[in-house]
């Protein structure tokens, strides 16, 4: 049985996140095994607010990482000041696409920040005590991004609920710290 919309018992909010939750399990559909499981492909698209450069990638399919998708994902969230690739942790680009499944939302995360380098991390240190010494930024297991037309503090929430690393929010620059550190909420 299909439901029906009934615009008396449900607000608009309400049923955009529906339509899109719909939307998402209609595309996600073909990807999905037949005992429920996540699907076997994963992508995540990007816009970098500091470069302008923007990301498109499938990076898991079939069972696996696929080397240059994360190649590609290394050189876009590259320290943007410095020029420096690391190696992103893949477990942080699966929290990011769970992320967004959950949140029901198939708009660009927007990055904030992505890999640091130890001069970048220091520099930015010495300019806010909101700067961990020993950031994971620097070992490529955070990102401080925004899920564009996504409130900055639902994304929050929906970070936390998945309980996979730290979450941070940070209300007046408008943006979540997620990382595959311990647990931990600030």
């Amino acid at each position: 049985m299909i439901p029906r919309f009934n615009p008396s018992r449900n607000s608009g909010h309400l049923d955009r996140r529906r339509f899109f939750c719909g939307v998402a399990a209609f595309v996600l559909a073909p990807f999905a095994a037949a005992d429920g499981t996540p699907p076997d492909r994963r992508s995540l698209s990007f816009v970098h607010a500091h470069t302008g450069e923007t990301l498109s990638t499938v990076y898991f399919q079939n069972g696996n990482y696929l080397a240059p998708s994360l190649e590609h994902v290394n050189q876009f969230l590259r320290d943007f000041r410095t020029n420096e690739v690391h190696s992103i942790d893949p477990a942080l680009l699966d929290i990011l696409f769970d992320l967004q499944a959950r949140a029901c939302h198939a708009g660009p995360f927007e990055v904030i920040s992505g890999y640091r380098s130890p001069q970048t991390n220091a520099a930015l240190r010495s300019q806010s005590s909101a700067v961990a010494e020993h950031s994971l930024h620097m070992e490529g297991r955070a990102i401080d991004v925004r899920l564009r037309g996504f409130p900055t503090a639902k994304l929050r929430d929906v970070a936390i609920a998945l309980h996979r690393g730290g979450v941070g929010f940070y209300a007046v620059s408008d943006f979540v710290h997620v990382d595959t550190g311990r647990v931990r909420v600030w």
